[in-house]
């Protein structure tokens, strides 16, 4: 008995070690140089991004694809974007799409109606826009909500 639960616990120890590789696809160890957040916002503007992006610092453009998708970037976040998903929502608009703005931001076969720009923007470009949208994003800490305690006359006779 006692043999099996060494070799229980090898066993587990080698399945947990195993899980620990990393995916050759991984993103790990995968960074980029800092960039400009002038340049970028310069190269938001020069690629149309306000034509359906909403941003602080950058006024949407008036047109018809505004008036159908306005999709607003930046402001207050429960939670950090961080630079990887930002990079990714750049180069792959369609890695991810929100369930409750799918209807909107989506095409008929689920994917991104997002324009890809990978074969003309450059990485320099890519890094300064980054840049300028993560710079963006404000942390807005979550608050538990407090609930009132409520007085049962059944509490107060245990």
């Amino acid at each position: 008995m006692n043999t099996l639960k060494k070799l229980s616990v090898l066993g587990l120890f080698v399945v947990g070690l195993s899980a620990c590789g990393t995916d050759p696809k991984s993103a790990a160890g995968f960074t980029l140089p800092e960039g400009d957040v002038k340049r970028g916002k310069a190269a938001y503007v020069e690629y149309g991004c306000n034509a359906c992006h909403q941003h602080s610092d950058v006024p949407q453009l008036e047109s018809a694809l505004a008036a159908e998708l306005s999709v607003p970037l930046g402001g207050e976040t429960a939670r950090v974007r961080t630079y990887g998903e930002l990079v990714t929502s750049v180069i792959n608009p369609s890695h991810r799409i929100a369930k409750r703005r799918s209807i909107e931001v989506a095409d008929e076969t689920g994917n991104s109606k997002m324009v890809t720009f990978n074969d003309v923007m450059t990485v320099t470009q890519l890094i300064d826009m980054v840049a300028f949208l993560q710079e963006s994003y404000e942390l807005s800490p979550h608050h538990n909500t407090v609930y009132p305690v409520y007085w049962h006359p059944e509490a107060q006779d245990k």
